[in-house]
């Protein structure tokens, strides 16, 4: 979808929104999570396992922010998006239902999320569908 407004307004808006929370996860990992009342402490391990999730959530984010300028990306890259997003959204949802509510900050993360994949996800399955016709590379 070279030429696609409304994909690279979601591949950028998706990629900005992962690039920031990996960068904070990965550079303030403490601060971050501290805003919803989650207390990592000083622990090595755990903040090793937070720093990590924060890496690679930044990568993403540079992943899927490139398939907004790069035609060959953007299918990849939405698909990512997708994943990501109703990855972390729905397991938010199955911890909701398992362990109870969490903060407001994480019950607003929850519907950012699922709301991001599932424009993602529409992003995936008009691009796939659409073929030439939707913009697609040929």
């Amino acid at each position: 979808m070279r030429n696609a407004k409304p994909l690279r307004f979601i591949l950028v808006l998706s990629g900005l929104v992962v690039i920031g929370i990996g960068a904070a996860s990965l550079f303030t990992p403490v601060a971050f999570h501290g805003v919803n009342g989650i207390e990592l402490g000083g622990d090595a391990g755990l903040l090793s396992e937070t720093r990590a999730a924060g890496g690679a959530l930044l990568a993403t984010g540079v992943l899927i922010t490139l398939g907004a300028f790069v035609s060959r990306l953007a299918f990849t890259a939405t698909a990512v998006g997708a994943v990501i997003y109703l990855s972390y959204g729905l397991s938010r949802v199955l911890s909701i239902a398992l362990d109870g509510m969490p903060s407001n900050g994480l019950v607003l993360a929850t519907v950012l999320e699922v709301v991001i994949g599932a424009a993602c996800a529409f992003a995936l399955v008009r691009y796939h569908r659409g073929g030439a016709e939707a913009g697609r590379p040929e």
